[in-house]
């Protein structure tokens, strides 16, 4: 009897042992895939600046871009990516925090449950049926309304981008708002507020870091976005004066001429990621500073 129970321990103690082996594995090959992701780009990025002798800083102060003549500037796409990401921000943010509100706080529950399955099925579309979307319907009506001869603007990145970071920063942004205490509520109330008042002067104060995170989220899927863009930028490698004119960000720069890209032409490519990863790395750690600070 002794003996079989033995067996049944270590059998128990080598069944952990493989397990925390799998699993530190698991964790080890995510950690080491992006770790050679990144050295792999930085690596191709900065060789043309440190054994080619070109300028970083014409790199990314300067204003042509043509690879037949051996100019390589992303000021201009530098410029749209951040229009693009900004103005993507202003106008989804309201929306879908607004958004995560209703749901969660003055929608029935038969009605909270329709939109909440309309969003989750809003962010299993495609990017590229976004882009389809903006380049059939968004850029004639910019087209149209304005007078313009190409609807293809910052103005198509922005309503495309503010329409695909919706999904993320509503379900987040509910979750964070359902996850405040309901005594808060109730002693809001207790206090003679309205049911608005409590959720805008309580309920989203108390939710504050969590709605940031939504942020970060949405931020994310805006900045890295490229097969929608590509339809409704316009690929102007020119720099923007107004949210009308045709541009080219930088992932768009990426995807279209990767294909066909050889040597410094290719390796100055990579160099646009990494000033493509730099900038998400900034703009990701000022919104997580503002997250746990909030936080706290």
């Amino acid at each position: 009897m002794l003996n079989i129970n033995e067996k049944n321990n270590n059998s128990k103690y080598l069944a952990e042992k493989v397990s925390k082996i799998i699993f530190l594995s698991s964790a080890f090959i995510a950690v080491l895939s992006l770790l050679v992701i990144i050295g792999f780009v930085f690596y191709k990025g900065l060789t043309p600046f440190i054994s080619k002798g070109y300028s970083f800083i014409d790199f990314i102060t300067g204003t042509e871009w043509y690879p037949s003549s051996d100019k390589y500037g992303v000021l201009p796409m530098i410029v749209a990516s951040i229009y693009g990401t900004l103005g993507s921000l202003v106008l989804g943010v309201p929306v879908g925090i607004l958004t995560a509100v209703f749901i969660a706080e003055l929608a029935t529950k038969k009605i909270g449950k329709l939109i909440s399955t309309a969003v989750e099925l809003l962010a299993g579309i495609p990017s590229v049926l976004f882009g389809v979307f903006g380049l059939a319907v968004i850029v004639p009506w910019i087209m149209n309304s304005f007078n313009l001869a190409k609807g293809q603007s910052i103005l198509a990145i922005i309503i495309v981008l503010s329409i695909m970071m919706l999904p993320t920063i509503v379900t987040v942004s509910e979750s964070a708002i359902r996850a405040v205490p309901y005594s808060y509520k109730e002693a809001s109330l207790g206090l003679g507020a309205s049911h608005i008042e409590t959720t805008f002067k309580v309920v989203l104060p108390a939710a504050k870091s969590g709605i940031l995170s939504a942020v970060v989220l949405g931020l994310g899927r805006a900045i890295g976005e490229t097969m929608a863009i590509i339809l409704v930028a316009g690929n102007s490698v020119t720099m923007p004066k107004s949210i009308m004119d045709s541009v080219r960000p930088l992932t768009t720069n990426i995807a279209l001429e990767m294909g066909y890209a050889f040597g410094t032409h290719q390796e100055m490519l990579f160099a646009t990621g990494v000033i493509l990863f730099v900038f998400i790395l900034l703009l990701n750690y000022i919104l997580s500073k503002l997250s746990s600070k909030e936080g706290k």
